[in-house]
């Protein structure tokens, strides 16, 4: 059995290939053990397309899994649902909710789940499974559900809020992050990482008994964290002896520097074409 596991970069902010294309935004591929897994969807507009420049297909998924419910995470998923295939769909039932983010005098900005994904994702109500708590896709892969937030210096990343009126915070109880269980430690994939990335890492240690975490891919939302924050988060990837470290999306380049300089060779690019054969032979645990 081909234990080994890939995870492909689908959609993100930037391109490492020709005829890829970018968006704000961010979906992943997880293969293993011949079980493929979508992580998040990005905005919808160059899924499809990278996909096939990659050789991905988006038929016959095992699963979906999204992150949290903001539009460049689940945009993509009113067409994947189209697709030929019946995969399960893990969501947090927040992610369903409106979401918004304050512009200005407004009119605010409606950064929810689109109308066409949340019909969608309503009409496969037989395939979601609500993930509030921890919860195993395929062995050894699981989501973390609800993120405790443990560490003060961390919030969501932004001023985020629940109504049109930009009155009721929106605390983003829907974040969820990805892990992989390997021998050498688990690997996180992250959406945006709004619960807090050193909670995320933290939780995910505890999930798993395991006191390293070998790699973390993703959005961290660490673009208007204070240097304090910064260095924090830095200290944290230390303290779990991290090997592996992708930072994309709404991480930010101050944040991103960060981890260059810090962490040197361990921190690798991930843009939409990267792929992570992670963790060596990538033998999950379970």
């Amino acid at each position: 059995m081909n234990n080994r596991l890939l995870i492909t970069i689908l959609v993100e902010n930037s391109v490492y290939e020709p005829d890829l294309l970018a968006e704000h935004g961010l979906a992943v591929l997880l293969e293993v053990r011949g079980r493929r897994l979508l992580f998040d969807t990005g905005q919808g507009r160059v899924l499809r397309n990278n996909a096939q420049q990659l050789g991905c297909s988006l038929e016959q998924l095992d699963a979906i899994v999204l992150s949290h419910g903001h539009y460049d995470h689940t945009g993509g998923l009113a067409e994947v649902l189209r697709l030929p295939g019946q995969p399960a769909v893990y969501v947090h039932p927040a992610a369903l909710k409106p979401k918004y983010s304050r512009s200005g005098a407004g009119p605010h900005r409606n950064i929810g789940m689109p109308e066409g994904s949340l019909r969608q994702l309503q009409a496969a109500d037989a395939r979601l499974v609500w993930t509030t708590t921890p919860t195993e896709i395929i062995p050894g892969v699981w989501c973390t559900g609800e993120i405790p937030r443990v560490y003060p210096f961390e919030d969501p990343g932004g001023p985020f809020f629940a109504d049109a009126a930009c009155r009721e915070p929106d605390p983003l109880v829907d974040d969820q992050a990805l892990f992989a269980d390997l021998p050498e430690g688990p690997v996180v994939v992250l959406g945006c990482g709004h619960a807090g990335v050193v909670n995320t890492l933290d939780y995910v240690s505890r999930l798993t008994g395991r006191g390293r975490i070998y790699g973390v891919i993703g959005g961290m939302h660490l673009r208007s964290a204070p240097e304090a924050r910064r260095q924090a988060t830095l200290q944290a990837f230390e303290r779990f002896r991290v090997e592996m470290i992708a930072p994309c999306h709404c991480t930010g380049w101050r944040a991103a520097h960060s981890f260059y300089e810090k962490f040197g060779e361990k921190v690798t690019g991930c843009a939409a074409g990267a792929k992570f054969p992670v963790g060596g032979s990538a033998t999950l645990v379970g």
